[in-house]
Formats: structure tokens, C-alpha cells, sequence
């Protein structure tokens, strides 16, 4: 493979170009800037050919909620190879160096990306740990039910005037719910920058705030495409997140997205597979869910990595792991741990579950169940009743569900 350097602050533009390149993209001037906000060089591998960037492959420095806990977390980004220089080995050299270097710098125990393809990062050892639904619905089909206790007023705003207040919710709740990722001052200006280029025809986005008694506990980003035929208005509302703390603010929060005047149909493309509403409206399959892939996880450090996240019920297992990019992982692993913590140390014991590690990245949210991935051959039983004591201990009283994608 050519030689990855890492990238300068002032290389982003070009990266920029190439990953616009491979993603059929528009370079924005509006979204560069924003973009640019989060570039961390520091973390980017850039290969070169004759002075051109010809492939990419970065990482944000942030934490991701897993079960009971928040992990450092490498967020893969930015991974792209330009048309004239696929089939070259280029990505597979930038990722298994990467691994490498998260490895080696020893702070992040788990990598987790979105896949543009599925089947590209299995072979790296990633594994799909949170799926994800995209609603579709028309809103004329769906009735909810009335409040079990008294909602609270809902205000509209612009969303960056409400910056803090979104961030101290959203921090409240992201502690109970697998999958999402911490944000700080730089990352909640990305997340609320209304770039014009990716409104689709819709209008700019807006806020909507529910006050619970003790103050705000729900909130919803969405925007609103006009349109009409023949028979009237038939316009959309475009639903980005809806965070709540309480299942009245929740309840309150949809009934007005579903209920807006003008409008007939709803698209919320990252609403998680248990989401309340689905249990809620009087029609569930009216709501059009489809489920797709979402979050993919990595362990880069496996006894680090299922130490740091909580499970649901006391859990003592002995696990063989087999690891071909990060032969430190392979190995037999003893995990004791329960609701309030964890270790897992090397052991000579005999193994009862056996694995690579890329169902260890599946397990790890708490989303796949362990009973599942063994019925698929991927978690192979070596002592009989194995599955089945270990097996509630890997799952988790919320899904892992995806807030963004990075």
C-alpha cells in the first residue's frame, strides 16, 4: 500500500473533495465550514499519489452509552478511496492500521462506525450492534391516545437559541439509552447547524419544547416540506430527534408532529427499534417501519472493553475469542460482572462460549441477543446450558439506538 501521512488542518478541503468524490457529493461552502468545525487531523490517515489525495480514513474522539455506562470511543469517519484507485488494498491498509494505532494509544477500548455498505467492515472485525428504523407514515391513519396525566405547554423556537438547555437534557437522558454519543459545545453546534444544501426543499429546522413541572423534559427537531395536489395539502414533517424524559412530555411532543396543519405524511429515519411510539398510535403497522443496519461496534481491547460496560443480570463466563487483526484479543477471557460493574482477566480455565470477535462487537450495546447469534453459528456453545446462563446478561432493559449519524 502507499504510504498514509497524517494530515495537516489545512489538507481538509481536498479530503473534502475526494470523500465528495466516492459519496457522490456536493461540496457545500456552508457545510465544509461546519464540517471543518470537527475535523480532528490529528486522527486521519491520508494517502497520497503523486501529490493527490487518493484515500482517507479519520476518527472523532468521543463517548458513546453503552449499557450502564459511557466508553471512550473512536468514531470512524471520513473513510473513503478515490474511483481510479479502488482495488488497490488502500482501505484495507488504512483500516487495519487504524485499529492498530487505536489499539496502541490504549484509551479507546471500542471503535463504532456507521457502514455506507455492510459488508465492509465484518472482515475488519465489526459487527452490527444497533439497527435502526425509518418511519414512513401518513398521519391521517393514526390516532394516539389521550394523556394518562396532564401535558405540559409546548413552545417553537430556532433550535440554537435553546443550545444549553437541549444539551443539559439530552445529557440526562443519553444516560439510559445504548448507542448515543456525547456532545460537546463543538459537536452540538454541528448537530443544530441548519445547512441550506441538505434541507431537500424543506424549510429550516425548528425546535419544539415541552415543560414538564420541573422544567423542560422533551424536545423534537424536525422541519416541514410544503406540498399539495388535487385534493389538498399534502405536506411532510421530517423528524431529526425527539429526546424525552418523561412519557407524558413524549406522548405530548408526537401528538402535535403528527397533527400539524397542512401536513398528511411524517419520515423519522432513526427512530429505534423499541420506540415508545410504536406502541402508542392505534395502528402500528401504519407507521411503515423499516428496519436497516446502524451502529457497527469493534473491540480494539476486548478485556477492557467488556469491563467497562454494565449487564443486566450477574454473569460469570468464560469466553474464547479469536481475533486475526488484533491477536492480543485471542485468547480465553473470564468476564464476572453484573448491574454495578465488571472485570475480565485472562484465564486458562476452560472455555464454555466460543467466538470471534466481531459478535462481541454485536453484543455489546445489548441490542443482539446472545442466544440469536449462537442459533446463526456465530457464538458456539461448549458447555452445555452456556448460552442460556449467560445469555440475559448481554441484553439490556433499553435498545441501542442511533441519535446521529457521524
Amino acid at each position: 500500500m502507499m504510504n498514509a501521512l497524517l494530515p495537516r488542518a489545512e489538507d481538509f478541503d481536498e479530503i473534502a473533495g475526494l470523500l465528495g468524490l466516492a459519496f457522490h457529493g456536493n461540496l457545500d461552502p456552508e457545510l465544509l465550514d461546519v464540517e471543518r468545525n470537527v475535523f480532528e487531523p490529528e486522527r486521519g490517515l491520508l494517502v497520497r499519489d503523486g501529490g493527490t489525495a487518493v484515500a482517507h480514513a479519520g476518527a472523532f474522539s468521543r463517548e458513546l452509552t453503552a449499557p450502564g455506562t459511557s466508553v471512550p470511543a473512536a468514531h470512524v469517519t471520513m473513510v473513503g478511496v478515490a474511483p481510479t484507485h479502488r482495488r488497490r488494498g488502500l482501505l484495507t491498509g488504512l483500516m487495519r492500521r487504524q485499529l492498530r494505532e487505536v489499539r496502541d494509544a490504549g484509551r479507546e477500548p471500542i471503535a463504532v462506525l456507521w457502514a455506507s455498505e455492510g459488508r465492509i467492515y465484518p472482515r475488519f472485525g465489526y459487527g452490527l450492534a444497533a439497527q435502526r428504523l425509518a418511519l414512513r407514515c401518513d398521519t391521517t391513519e393514526l390516532r394516539l391516545p389521550d394523556p394518562a396525566s396532564a401535558e405540559g405547554p409546548l413552545r417553537l423556537d430556532r433550535p440554537a437559541a435553546h443550545q444549553a438547555e437541549l444539551a443539559r437534557l439530552y445529557d440526562r437522558v443519553r444516560a439510559d439509552r445504548p448507542g448515543w454519543s456525547r456532545r460537546d459545545e463543538r459537536w452540538w453546534a454541528y448537530v443544530l447547524a441548519d445547512v441550506k444544501d441538505l434541507r431537500g426543499g424543506a424549510t429550516e429546522r425548528r425546535v419544539l419544547l415541552h415543560e414538564g413541572p420541573a422544567g423542560l423534559d422533551g424536545y423534537a427537531l424536525y422541519r416541514t416540506k410544503e406540498e399539495w395536489d388535487r385534493g389538498g395539502p399534502r405536506g411532510e414533517v421530517r423528524v431529526d430527534e425527539v429526546v424525552a424524559a418523561d412519557p407524558a412530555g413524549y406522548l405530548a411532543l408526537w401528538r402535535l408532529l403528527l397533527s400539524i396543519d397542512l401536513t398528511r405524511r411524517l419520515s423519522f429515519d432513526r427512530a429505534a427499534v423499541d420506540e415508545p411510539l410504536l406502541w402508542l398510535v392505534n395502528e402500528p403497522c401504519k407507521l411503515g417501519a423499516e428496519l436497516s443496519d446502524a451502529l457497527w461496534v469493534r473491540l480494539v481491547d476486548v478485556p477492557a472493553a467488556l469491563a467497562a460496560r454494565r449487564y443486566a443480570t450477574d454473569v460469570d463466563v468464560v469466553i474464547e475469542v479469536t481475533d486475526e487483526l488484533l491477536p492480543e484479543n485471542a485468547g480465553r477471557w473470564r468476564l464476572v460482572g453484573g448491574p454495578s460493574g465488571a472485570e475480565c482477566t485472562a484465564t486458562t480455565a476452560p472455555a464454555q462460549l466460543a467466538c470471534d470477535v466481531r459478535a462481541l462487537g454485536e453484543l455489546y450495546l445489548g441490542g443482539a441477543g446472545l442466544g440469536a447469534l449462537a442459533a446463526a453459528g456465530r457464538v458456539r456453545e461448549l458447555v452445555p446450558e452456556a448460552v442460556a446462563a449467560a445469555g440475559p446478561a448481554f441484553g439490556w432493559h433499553r435498545a441501542p439506538a442511533p441519535m446521529e449519524v457521524f
